[in-house]
Formats: structure tokens, C-alpha cells, sequence
């Protein structure tokens, strides 16, 4: 048996000379079925891999590639220390890293307000914090590792109300402030980075209710205290507008979501006294009635309203990639119903969660993007 004596091929180093002269669109597509931890490493070594990561087109194409960002459903909790646990809605589960403020501000000073920090919204892959030791806002894009800090539009400014809201050309940020016997509004535009203020608003919304607004066809929707009812700022004219048609009798409890896609859906408790004996979700009819989707099953509906002790101040809702999130500020776990499936679930709790735990659960929808820009 005759064995080779051969060495084993030796591929030499490609011609630097062949890669200068490799064309910039067939670069662009190899660098697209690249993992996105690759990619972000490359966004140091020259200014033509930083510039097109973060292009629009680029990130289309990556997206459609088969290596899609995940997203997450994003927990602040008081216990976490300013750090905050990711569930992968992608896989189903928790992931094992967690996102910290301190690595987008840039000096020990900045470091050092991050403490007094506060989550309050979340628009695709922004998010907006307080920072009343600086008197600002911060909106930031973790993936991206960028930041802006936005000076409160008055001093001393108190806020009742914040209502976050990304678009492909920039984001809005909408404040309700009461004073006295009035409201303002609050509006900063991204696109020309200013605040606009709309003076003496109504004051259609009671002192001790100031929800989070739901961003649907250029207008802000909330629901007020009982008896229930939706009124709507529109955001043009400034003018508060109620919503004409009736809602579902014997309710408890209402909350508005938006998919974001032009799909306005209801949450509500059914009972009396106070006291829920189901829930159900309807969605906004063409005609403007509120057309029953599904209701909650018995037992999943007796444990909501057990966890949250008929205290429905602490119930709120959000969107997150087809999923309507129902949850409380003194539970650890999330109700959602996925709508292409119509059918109910319970999120796992966060398993770095003590065991033992205070009220104060925070959840977001954060779908991370590169070409989010703040």
C-alpha cells in the first residue's frame, strides 16, 4: 500500500491587489449573510463598514437574508439595579445577557445621574429615559450604542403622562403636563429637534388618571376613570375629541393597544362592583363599534384578577410582534394573546427575578435596529 508523500495544500493569502479591485456591491453582499455579532465587530475597522451597517438598505437586506434580529420583551424592575432582563420572543426564552444604561454615557458624571434613571417608553429600537438630576430625557439606541440627551422643555417640569413614538424618518416624544386647571402638551419632533407646546388644553383627563397615550391615525387615544369613555388629542388642532360610539356595558377595567398597522384593540374586565368576572378584547369596527374578538378563558382570567387584587390602577397594555401583552405592576409574569393563533398564554418569570420580590414590574416591547437613529 503506497502512501502519499505530498504535503497538504497550502492555500497562500489572497492578493490584496484582488480585494481592492472586488466590487463595492459584491463586498455589500457578502458582508449580508454575515451573524450580526460579526458585523457589529466590523463597524471599527474602516468607516465604509460602519457607514453601510448602519444604512437602511443594508440592514433590509441583512433582515431578509436569513439572520434576523431577534426581539424581546424588555423588564425593569427596582431590584434589577438598572439593568434589564431580555425575553427572546423569537425562541421562547430568557436570554443570558442583560442590557446596562452606564455603557451609553460616556463620562463618570453621566455615569453617575444613570442612577436616578427612569424607563419610560420604548418605540421599535429606541428607548426613552428620565434623567431629573440633569432635567432631560434620554433616548437611546443600545444596539447602535448611541445616545441623545434632550432638555425637559420647561423648569421645573412635572409630567403626568409620556407617549413615545418611532417612525422610519425620526420619532415624536408626547408629554402631558398638568397645571392648575389646565394641560399642556409637550411635542418634540426629531426631524427638527425642538419642542412645540399646545397651552390649555381641557382637562378632560381626571388628576389621578394619566395613562400612557396609544399612538392610532395621528392622534393619541386614553381612557378615562368611570364612567368610562375614550376621548382622543388630536394632535393638528390640539383639541381633545371624545369617541362617539358606546362601550361594551358593566365594565371593570379599559385599556387601548395599537399594532401599529392601522388596528386599534380594547382590553376590559366585565363585572360588577369593581369585581371581574371575565375579560375579553375587542377590536375597533370600519364603522367605529367595537367588534368582540375572544374572551379570556375561566381560569387564566381568575388568576389575572387574583394577582392583581381587583387593583386594575396597575393594569396596562402593549404591542410586541403580533402579541397583545396584558400586564401588572405587582406581578412578575405577562398575559399576552397572540393574534395570528387566537389563543392565551402566560410568560415564564424571569428566572434572575430574588425570590423574593417587591411590586414595580416595568415590561417593553424592544425589537433591537442599527438604523434607528436618535
Amino acid at each position: 500500500m503506497l502512501c502519499s508523500t505530498k504535503s497538504p495544500a497550502i492555500f497562500p493569502d489572497m492578493d490584496p491587489g484582488i480585494w481592492s479591485r472586488l466590487p463595492e456591491e459584491l463586498l455589500d453582499h457578502v458582508l449580508v449573510f454575515l451573524p450580526l455579532k460579526t458585523l457589529l465587530n466590523l463597524r471599527s475597522t474602516c468607516k465604509h463598514f460602519r457607514s453601510l451597517i448602519f444604512s437602511p438598505s443594508f440592514m433590509s437586506k441583512h433582515s431578509s437574508s436569513g439572520s434576523p434580529f431577534s426581539s424581546f420583551l424588555l423588564l425593569s424592575h427596582p431590584q434589577f439595579h438598572h439593568r434589564y432582563s431580555l425575553y427572546d420572543s423569537m425562541l421562547g426564552t430568557w436570554r443570558n445577557f442583560s442590557l446596562s444604561l452606564s455603557i451609553l454615557l460616556p463620562s463618570a458624571a453621566a455615569a453617575a445621574r444613570s442612577h436616578s434613571s427612569t424607563l419610560l417608553s420604548s418605540s421599535n429600537g429606541l428607548l426613552c429615559f428620565s434623567l431629573p438630576n440633569s432635567c432631560s430625557f434620554l433616548v437611546c439606541n443600545f444596539l447602535a450604542k448611541s445616545s441623545r440627551v434632550l432638555e425637559f422643555p420647561s423648569y421645573p417640569f412635572a409630567f403626568e403622562s409620556l407617549t413615545f413614538v418611532s417612525t422610519p424618518f425620526g420619532y415624536k416624544i408626547f408629554v402631558l403636563c398638568s397645571k392648575f386647571s389646565s394641560i399642556s402638551a409637550f411635542i418634540y419632533d426629531s426631524r427638527v429637534s425642538s419642542w412645540q407646546t399646545l397651552h390649555n388644553l381641557e382637562p378632560i383627563l381626571s388628576d389621578n388618571c394619566h395613562p400612557e397615550g396609544v399612538f392610532f391615525n395621528g392622534s393619541l387615544y386614553y381612557t378615562t376613570p368611570e364612567p368610562f369613555s375614550i376621548v382622543c388629542l388630536d394632535l393638528e388642532s390640539g383639541k381633545w375629541k371624545r369617541f362617539g360610539n358606546e362601550l361594551p356595558e358593566e365594565l371593570t377595567f379599559v385599556r387601548l393597544v395599537s399594532d401599529g398597522e392601522g388596528k386599534l384593540y380594547m382590553i376590559g374586565g366585565i363585572g360588577r362592583n369593581g369585581i371581574s368576572k371575565m375579560m375579553k378584547l375587542w377590536k375597533l369596527g370600519n364603522g367605529g363599534n367595537w367588534v368582540e374578538v375572544e374572551s379570556l378563558p375561566e381560569m387564566m382570567c381568575k388568576k389575572f384578577v387574583s394577582v392583581c387584587y381587583h387593583n386594575y390602577e396597575h393594569v396596562y397594555c402593549l404591542w410586541h410582534q403580533g402579541m397583545i401583552c396584558v400586564c401588572c405592576y405587582t406581578w412578575p409574569e405577562i398575559l399576552y394573546y397572540k393574534v395570528s393563533r387566537k389563543t392565551w398564554h402566560w410568560l415564564p418569570k424571569c428566572p434572575s427575578l430574588p425570590d423574593k420580590w417587591s411590586c414595580g414590574f416595568r415590561w417593553f416591547s424592544f425589537i433591537p435596529e442599527l438604523c434607528a437613529s436618535v
